[in-house]
């Protein structure tokens, strides 16, 4: 399988994108915006100009789009303009990246699935540094042949292809697991900010934190301490990484995931208030580590 379509070419389709090429993939790629399609063409890509030309004649079609509309749109369709499904001559093996609600997964898998088309539901996490280095985590939902079938490709992509399940297992895996870092990085946040108005040195308690029972990714790989770890958005004014607008859509799916399936999810609302704070005070385009800023005591004159 080497002819391969990518739909979808943003902060992480990109890069995803750009180590296919490397791994030797024929890629016909897509994205609304010119400049990117541009990028993509220059590493070795063949531009095209809807995703339908992109996904025509492809024997794999990844999508990465932002939110569940998109993927609804692009493989069922609008009113006005019908989806890939319709509208495809061949059946590549579909796989949609995008973080969307597990129901609309599932949707858009039973539609496939009528129609001649095997599919799974992959989103990611690793964040735009693990895109760029090729280490992505993908969790899967779909049928175990076709992961199989797909292996190869997202091996290119990623360190760990994880199988959740059927189709939309993928996505509800997702849903837990971002909801989870949201939390997680807000109690980290909390923690630091307490050692810093009781005197502790926040490289120190990071340190100590990290070699006691407190310890977590956030504190490990993307402490939210400005100054503390080199190589993360705290270091460089929150910018890029994976922003606050993205993980207050994550924290929305969650709730919605969590009222379908009738769970408490207390801790997993107050998260989404505090990142819905944060958006609502300019910030929607930085990093999420960024919610440390709510935390940060002002000082009194």
């Amino acid at each position: 399988m080497k002819k391969v379509a990518f739909i979808g070419l943003g902060h992480m389709g990109s890069p995803m994108a750009q180590n296919l090429i490397k791994a030797g993939y024929s890629l016909q790629v897509y994205d609304l915006v010119p400049e990117a399609v541009q990028s993509l063409e220059q590493a070795g890509a063949l531009a095209c100009e809807s995703a339908l030309d992109a996904a025509e004649g492809a024997e794999l079609v990844i999508t990465m789009l932002p939110a569940s509309e998109h993927s609804k749109s692009v493989y069922l369709g609008q009113a006005d303009q019908p989806g890939l499904l319709a509208q495809l001559t061949s059946r590549p093996l579909l796989i949609d990246c995008s973080t969307i609600a597990p129901d609309v997964s599932r949707e858009i898998a039973a539609n496939a699935a009528e129609l001649g088309f095997a599919m799974l539901d992959a989103p990611v996490s690793g964040g735009t540094a693990g895109a760029i280095a090729g280490t992505l985590t993908f969790i899967v939902g779909g049928e175990a042949s076709d992961l199989e079938q797909a292996l190869p490709v997202l091996q290119a992509m990623g360190k760990n292809i994880l199988h959740a399940g059927a189709a939309g297992a993928g996505q509800a895996a997702k849903v837990c697991n971002n909801m989870l870092l949201a939390i997680h990085m807000i109690g980290t946040c909390e923690a630091l900010q307490l050692g810093a108005n009781l005197g502790l040195d926040p490289t120190v308690l990071s340190d100590i934190m990290l070699k006691s029972s407190g310890r977590n990714w956030s504190l490990e790989l993307y402490n939210p301490q400005p100054g503390v770890m080199e190589n993360v958005p705290a270091s460089r004014d929150y910018q890029g990484g994976f922003a606050v607008n993205l993980m207050n859509k994550d924290l929305g799916l969650s709730q919605e995931a969590a009222q379908q399936s009738h769970s408490s999810t207390p801790l997993g609302a107050l998260a989404k208030a505090l990142y819905q704070m944060q958006a609502k005070q300019g910030k929607g385009s930085l990093d999420f580590s960024s919610i440390m800023q709510l935390f940060v005591t002002q000082p009194t004159v």
